[in-house]
């Protein structure tokens, strides 16, 4: 016996197992709990859904029809392996069953062959449905089978239960044939959830450490060809001296305030000779010392405030 898992906890306990598990539109509100109690929670029952196609089947389980409304169980298992969450509360999965089987369940021990159809399933059991024909030849992908097997195993670690409380439909309501197929071995899988639940509990993986991020290098000027290019341009005779390092300087004077963004354009022109000018009064230079052309201490002190280094 145990009390319904919130939905948070559920979802975590399924992701906990190294489910991949998938949301479907407002999967924690919807329900069938205005149509009676849900809870104590007794196991985890499996059915198969007799339909092709995970995106059909996802959505038939989750709106039903009209004979039986959705949600027609909490989560749907896909062939890939998947389990997409339709629903979560009391669910139309599991409709009338014996009493004996439930004992059995409580009990966790081999359910006898079910001849009444007496109790509320929907109240008592987790239900997830697998998307399989039903016709008996339909088969079962490993990746399903293995997510099946993690499922009960992830409510039974949450609830303390025992491989015993999982049982499909056709051990609890009479006249039910699901889930069967060719690879779907009910021993085995309980088998294989007794071994799971025997082993430590799984920790969800520790993500690796980030790599740090690459100490970003700092442009470098070249003193004497910021001097050359910045003598040659003003005076625009013949071709002007270019030089990358004069975007650099021109990109600081902007971020500095002392240069419109318009004329940073690589050529030391007369508007970044008076941008420059200003930079090296406001460093308290005058006269012929604040003559626009960079000088080693000015253009230092410009790029350790701004971001590049200067070299000879």
């Amino acid at each position: 016996m145990a009390k319904p898992l919130s939905a948070a906890d559920f979802l975590d306990c399924l992701r906990d197992e190294g489910l991949n598990v998938v949301e479907v539109d407002a999967w924690e509100t919807h329900n069938r709990n205005s149509k009676g109690p849900w809870g104590p929670l007794h196991g985890v029952m499996i059915h198969h859904t007799v339909t092709r196609g995970s995106s059909t089947t996802v959505e038939l389980c989750r709106k039903g029809h009209s004979s039986l409304p959705g949600p027609l169980c909490h989560g749907v298992i896909t062939k890939d392996g998947t389990v997409h969450l339709v629903g979560y509360g009391r669910a139309n999965h599991a409709g009338l069953g014996d009493p004996d089987v439930l004992a059995a369940v409580i009990a966790e021990r081999r359910p006898p062959t079910d001849n009444e159809a007496t109790v509320d399933g929907n109240r008592h059991f987790y239900g997830f449905e697998c998307e399989n024909l039903g016709d008996g030849k339909d088969p079962w992908p490993d990746e399903q089978i293995e997510a099946i097997v993690r499922v009960i195993t992830a409510l039974g670690r949450r609830h303390d239960w025992a491989a015993r409380s999982a049982l499909r439909h056709l051990d609890w309501q009479p006249g039910k044939i699901d889930p069967r197929g060719p690879q779907f071995d009910w021993d085995d899988i309980l088998s294989r959830v007794a071994k799971r639940l025997a082993g430590a509990t799984p920790s969800k993986p520790t993500p690796p450490a980030p790599k740090p991020l690459p100490t970003p290098s700092k442009p470098v000027v070249d003193l004497s060809k910021l001097v050359a290019a910045a003598r040659s341009n003003p005076a625009a005779k013949g071709q002007p001296v270019t030089y990358s390092g004069v975007r650099t300087v021109e990109a600081a004077l902007v971020d500095a305030g002392l240069l419109s963004k318009r004329y940073s354009d690589g050529h030391w022109g007369t508007t970044t000779i008076t941008a420059y000018a200003a930079w090296q009064r406001k460093l308290g230079y005058r006269g012929k010392d604040a003559d626009g052309i960079p000088g080693r201490t000015s253009l230092e002190r410009l790029g350790d405030r701004y971001g590049f280094t200067v070299t000879a």
